[in-house]
């Protein structure tokens, strides 16, 4: 067993430093919700003018006990002003209600059409971005940044706004009504609340810390737990216990220190947050005490700054949800600049085209985009006559997959062409040009839908007697209708429910109804028993008919009778000929293979 080690921590992005470009770029964002721009407009709006109407609650709640006093400048009554507070509550639930429907309106829509984009992306990719990228990873990474940007446009934008408004309109109703404690509060309460805001962003840092150890930990409870036999195997369980004791003990002296800052940030918070609040009341109620100034003034003036306080606290926490989401503009747009291989569109009728199926590869060189240093296929010329079977057979690293590969395009050769019907494949539109092939893989990986559904992605808009006659050439009607639900039977998640000879020859229906001028088979019965390996191969024999078939063989029994079997080792072809011919080759690389197999079989 090896020693496995504990998953390290990832590394989280850090949010990037707010510039003019950056904007510019993230702006780009917007164009997904610009169909819906009058509805963020209008939100905006009502945004702006629900913010400035819940100014006037700590001015009624001051004025109320000074009418209660007898002390109020404006001759109105306690009961007057229930009845305003009423109607200003009621039109502000109105007013948030329609804001936050605009604002969801904006945001579910803007973003479903940002997902289909990306996705449509995605899939038009060429094989190469998936090779460099580790799809999971990239899968997780997008889902995040979009989610980012979704809590930006339902709510963290609007938030932001909100708090820079309400931030505004309390310090000028502050400097207006209570000028004197105004300059005492912008002295000290601003500076301390930014000090609280960093203090408590180092708390979250350090509890992630704690999380992200916690997490190391159950990996390690859960790849000891998955492997339990090999753990007892190896007599290693000391090894394991030691390793998530380790973990653990990280886990404690991470939380031991989060706890200790936790009780610095609460005597942060009681003494000087409160210590300045109440050092305010202080200076306001000697005001009082004095006659300068009311004490419904006073309740005015402290809810103004309890206000004002939660609004600079919020606006460093939306602050930084918005350089996170500007961080995730980059990663999505990034995908969305990228060039395309195909357009995810129906292929015009006037865009189709049909081939015989002749092939020629000449001189061919290619080494993957993603090994370059390795050469994999080098100088291999070989010609296919429309309608002929050919087979190629060699080692495993011989190059064998690599050449069905670039027939579809897969990769681009580096020297050398691939011809089709007499014309380079690369001046083909690559549409139109794989509409013409069908491949019947070693491991089929069928969708989870219906058999139905996995039939159909040969011929979409197949009708149900093509579908059925499909079925029956591939030998798979048989144990379709066996089936209580027959063409409606769900396969299961990778086809999942289905035996490995049933995919298979699902697989070839599929291929059937597509039928394809050239079929590309990649050892499509090496993993099957011999009661399911013999249906296949009646089947892939009926699928072959009239058609160019280009075969990678792995049992040559199942290649007696193609036109022409090449030999591939090492990215060249060193024998070609009929099983025959290559059989007469006593000491023939062909020959050495069957024995190999004869005497394994």
């Amino acid at each position: 067993m090896g020693m496995r080690r504990p998953t390290g921590r990832t590394d989280e992005q850090k949010p990037p430093r707010l510039t003019r470009e950056k904007l510019i770029q993230a702006a780009k964002i917007f164009r997904f919700i610009r169909p819906y721009r009058w509805s963020f407009i209008f939100g905006l709006f009502l945004l702006f003018i629900s913010s400035l109407v819940f100014m006037i609650f700590p001015y009624m709640s001051g004025l109320m006990v000074d009418v209660a006093q007898g002390a109020a400048d404006v001759d109105i009554s306690l009961g007057q002003i229930g009845w305003v507070l009423l109607g200003v509550l009621i039109a502000q639930g109105g007013v948030s209600y329609l804001r936050v429907i605009l604002f969801a309106q904006v945001s579910e829509r803007g973003i479903a059409d940002l997902r289909k984009a990306l996705y449509e992306k995605l899939i038009s990719l060429p094989i190469v971005f998936f090779e460099k990228s580790r799809v999971g990873e990239l899968v997780s990474r997008l889902t995040s940044d979009v989610e980012k940007l979704y809590n930006a446009f339902s709510i963290t934008l609007a938030e932001f706004l909100r708090q820079v408004i309400i931030l505004i309109a309390g310090v000028f109703f502050l400097a207006f009504r209570a000028p004197m404690l105004s300059l005492i509060m912008l002295g000290t309460f601003p500076v301390i609340v930014v000090g609280a805001m960093f203090f408590g962003r180092f708390i979250r840092k350090l509890s992630k810390d704690r999380q992200q150890e916690l997490a190391n930990s159950n990996t390690i409870l859960n790849e000891t737990l998955q492997a339990i036999h090999a753990v007892k195997a190896f007599t290693n369980e000391w090894f394991e216990a030691g390793r998530y004791g380790d973990a653990i003990n990280r886990v404690v002296k991470i939380a031991l220190k989060f706890a200790r800052y936790r009780a610095l940030f609460s005597i942060f918070i009681i003494t000087f947050l409160f210590g300045a609040l109440f050092f305010i009341i202080w200076q306001g109620a000697n005001m009082v005490s004095n006659g300068t100034m009311t004490a419904g003034r006073l309740i005015e003036f402290v809810v103004y700054t309890g206000i004002i306080g939660g609004a600079i606290a919020g606006l460093g926490n939306f602050y930084t949800e918005i350089l996170g989401a500007i961080g995730a503009t980059e990663n999505i747009r990034e995908i969305l600049d990228m060039d395309s291989e195909v357009k995810v569109e129906p292929i015009e009728q006037s865009q189709q085209i049909t081939l015989s199926g002749h092939i020629e590869y000449d001189n061919v060189y290619f080494e993957y985009p993603t090994r370059q240093d390795i050469p994999v296929l080098k100088g291999l010329s070989f010609e296919v006559e429309a309608g002929r079977k050919i087979a190629l057979v060699g080692m495993s690293g011989a190059g064998k997959s690599t050449i069905v590969q670039l027939l579809l395009q897969f990769y681009p050769i580096s020297s050398g062409a691939i011809r089709v019907d007499g014309r380079d494949i690369r001046d083909f539109d690559i549409t139109a040009f794989r509409q013409n092939i069908a491949i019947v893989p070693q491991e089929v990986l069928l969708f989870g839908g219906s058999i139905r559904e996995n039939i159909l992605y040969g011929k979409p808009n197949a009708t149900e007697e093509e579908i059925v006659e499909a079925a029956k050439k591939a030998n798979a009607w048989e144990f379709i209708a066996s089936f209580p639900e027959k063409l409606e039977t769900v396969v299961g998640e990778r086809g999942i429910k289905l035996s490995g000879g049933q995919r298979q020859r699902i697989a070839i229906a599929r291929a059937i109804l597509k039928d394809p001028a050239i079929l590309l088979l990649d050892e499509a019965t090496s993993s099957l028993d011999a009661e399911s390996e013999k249906l296949v191969q009646e089947a892939l024999n009926t699928l072959m008919e009239g058609r160019t078939s280009i075969i990678i063989a792995h049992r040559l029994a199942t290649i007696r009778d193609v036109d022409c079997i090449y030999v591939i080792d090492n990215g060249r072809i060193i024998e070609q000929g009929t099983h025959e011919e290559l059989s007469l080759l006593e000491n023939g690389a062909y020959n050495g293979l069957a024995k190999l197999q004869f005497e394994l079989y």
